[in-house]
Formats: C-alpha cells, structure tokens, sequence
C-alpha cells in the first residue's frame, strides 16, 4: 500500500488551479492567482487581456469536467470537483463532501509533478479546505506524482504522432521536438523536493518526462524550455522561453517545430495563448512548420491512469512508474511531503 494509505475513501476530489468562465471573473480571479507575489497591474492587464481574447473564459474548468465524468464512468466513488483559484473553491467543496457524509476522501490533482506550485499549494489547498470546515471535514488524502506513469507518457506520446503528421510532408523529418512546461523561478526550482535530494525535483521530473515521451516516440534529439513567465523582471526564471527558442532554431535552420506542453494536463488560457498564438505566430514569421501536440488530459488513458492511482490505495494495486525519481506527493490531511520540502520561496518586493 501507499505510505499514506486510505483503503476505504467515500469519495475522490479532483482538485484544479480553476479558471474564470466569463469576462467579469477574469480580473478577481487573477488577483487570487498573483496575490503576495509582487506581480505589478501591468503584468494583470497584459493577461486579462489574453482571457477577454477568449471571451473571458478559460477552457480549464471545462475540461476538469469533462475528466471528472471519464472518472465517474470508472468508479462506482463519487467524484467531486474544487479549485483553488475559482469557483468551484475546494473550500466549498470539501464542505459539500462533509455534508453528504463522506468520511475519507482521495485527491487527485491536477498537475503531474513536484514543486511547491505544482504540488505542496495543492497540500495547503486541502488542508486551508479542511480547517474552514473544521472538525466535520473528512480525512482527505492526495494521490501522488503521475509524470512518469505509463498512461500518462503514452497519451503525450500519442498527441505528438498527431501533430507530427499535421505537418507538411516535406518538413516533418527534419522538424525539432520541443517540450514546454510552466516556467517558475529558478529559486523556486532550486527549491523543488528536499535537500537531501538536492532540489529541482519540478525541472527533473519535466525533463524525465519529455525523455521518456521521446524514449516512446523513437527521437534521440529533443529540447525542453519553459513558457508563461509572470513574475517580475528582476527575477531569475527557468529558462529558455518557447518564443526565443523558436528564434533559435530558426536561427540554426531548424524548418519546423513540433511543440509538446507535456507540463500540463489540459488546455488553459496560458497554453492556448502561449503556444497557439505566439509561439504559432513566431514560426509562421520565420516561416517555419508549427504543430502543437495537444494535452495529455482527454485522452481516455488519463481517467483510466487517475481510476488506477485510486486502486493503489483501495485494491493494493501496483504503482506502475517509468521513472528513476522518488516517488513523492501523498500525503494525508494537507501535510507536506517532507520535512523542508518544497519550501515557498519568499517573494521580492517590486521595486518603483
């Protein structure tokens, strides 16, 4: 069984980043994205403007339902949805699940990796959750990191041959795989996972999922580089960013880009206007092929992935990994995964 198991849950929790679904909810929602991070108005107007571009609606919350429903047809468990910057609040939810009864939960969230963004806020997300509720909230336990689960490789696998062939003919052979994830600040990274394993556990686990999606597709030669910097500029992020990698290549002679967000789970804005507009619109200015694999996330195997992680607490059944990392990110009640694990960084002051 899992170190922290649950092997009679009421329910299961799909816990997301969530995202505005009309024009008024773009601005509070951003403000509870970027709040105490010193990102400065202009960097939330510039955005705000990518979601009004869309009709001020994310696609995220969509497909979280979309997934919870593939979920629900697996499992004879209720499956509820909470977020942590938008309607649904898993404060709300999890409130929800005490009043019906449940007891014991499992949480599948919503990204694939470690890192204090991408997986201690999600523990904070529940255990901030289960102390508005108090003493009724049920037990909630977080599933782990799936970034080198079979499934999850196999469907970005597969959503690379798609765009591959999108292609024209004549340039696909000599096209560059690109994987793209979230950038966040190198101190951040420098962060991810525990000392004793010496941190950037978040740029480690990218990197080894973009190897073993490439070990699946037969490419020896592919780049990793980062998208969706928000912070200020003063600041260290992962680098390089997917634009200045286009320019780049085309640099280099490269005619054609194959772009995979193996970072992420679903289309949101972020992917959407990153990669669809500006990244697309990069290449078409160098003249260059352009192609974006699409996220791993309705991909059937990803339900039939999230039922399978669920089995590993009820049904003893085996963690299936692909990777050489430590297998981290469940843990019970909101509790870190680690003594110093993932620490926040603190943000810098914006200067002027």
């Amino acid at each position: 069984m899992p170190e922290q198991s649950c092997p009679d849950p009421d329910a299961i929790l799909v816990l997301s980043f969530g995202g505005p679904e009309a024009p008024d909810e773009v601005r509070p929602f951003l403000e509870n994205v970027t709040r105490g991070r010193g990102v400065p108005p202009e960097r939330l107007d510039a955005v705000e403007e990518h979601y009004q571009h869309f009709g001020g609606v994310s696609p995220i919350n969509a497909r979280k339902r979309e997934l919870i429903a593939s979920i629900a047809a697996r499992t004879e468990l209720p499956v509820y949805f909470g977020n942590r910057n938008w309607r649904p609040f898993a404060e709300d939810t999890v409130r929800e699940m005490a009043e019906a009864g449940v007891e014991r939960a499992l949480v599948f969230a919503t990204s694939a990796y470690g890192g204090y963004s991408a997986c201690r806020q999600y523990h904070e997300d529940i255990a901030r959750a289960r102390d508005a509720v108090g003493e009724a909230a049920p037990e909630l336990v977080k599933l782990r990191h799936f970034y080198d689960h079979p499934d999850f490789v196999r469907a970005n696998a597969d959503a690379v041959r798609t765009a591959w062939v999108q292609l024209p003919e004549d340039r696909r052979e000599a096209a560059r795989l690109v994987f793209t994830a979230h950038s966040i600040p190198t101190s951040a990274d420098a962060a991810a996972g525990t000392p004793d394993d010496g941190g950037h556990r978040y740029s480690r686990q990218v990197a080894e999922a973009a190897a073993l999606v490439a070990a699946e597709l037969g490419v020896d030669e592919f780049d990793v580089v980062w998208q969706s910097r928000s912070g200020p500029p003063q600041v260290p992020w992962l680098e390089p960013d997917i634009v200045d990698h286009i320019d780049d290549l085309h640099a280099k002679g490269v005619p054609a880009v194959v772009v995979a967000p193996v970072g992420f789970v679903s289309d949101h804005v972020e992917v959407v206007w990153d990669l669809d507009n500006e990244a697309a619109e990069r290449a078409a200015e160098h003249g260059m092929g352009f192609a974006r694999a699409a996220t791993a996330g309705p991909d059937p195997r990803f339900a039939d992935m999230v039922v399978e992680l669920v089995r590993e607490h009820t049904d003893d059944a085996p963690a299936r990994r692909l990777g050489s990392g430590p297998s981290a990110g469940c843990t019970r009640n909101g509790a870190p995964c680690a003594v110093d694990c993932c620490v926040p960084q603190r943000r810098p002051a914006r200067s002027g």
